[in-house]
């Protein structure tokens, strides 16, 4: 096991819990509730991918080579998807411009997609 994918999935983990309870206490009044659900979507995604990331590679056993490259795949998809995320959620709040960001979620969705096909098939069989 890479220790940087353990210490990865706990730095997400952290910050999707830090995150939460900023949406959950600050923003809760500040954004509407479309905008509130979408930065809850990101941060849902977040920990579902902290989790995974824990789970595969303290499992690394179970799978061959591809392993690595799925689990940086699912790092960037994360951080593309949920970020940009709470970047277009809070950006009338923060006053900055990002709706560049808007065509870019769809792209941390597709590699987090790639991701999971990826750890499909890069299972072994248990010996």
């Amino acid at each position: 096991m890479k220790i940087i994918f353990l210490k990865i999935a706990i730095l997400f983990a952290v910050s999707s819990i830090i995150l939460g309870a900023f949406g959950a206490h600050a923003l809760k009044d500040i954004l509407s509730p479309i905008q509130l659900n979408s930065f809850l979507t990101g941060i849902r995604y977040q920990m579902y991918h902290a989790l995974a990331i824990l789970i595969f590679s303290t499992n690394h056993k179970f799978f061959n080579k591809n392993l690595n490259i799925a689990l940086w795949i699912m790092i960037v998809g994360t951080i593309i998807f949920s970020f940009s995320i709470y970047l277009l959620s809070t950006k009338d709040y923060l006053s900055i411009n990002v709706n560049f960001l808007g065509p870019v979620t769809p792209i941390g969705g597709v590699l987090l997609s790639i991701s999971w096909i990826i750890l499909l098939f890069s299972t072994e069989k248990i010996k």
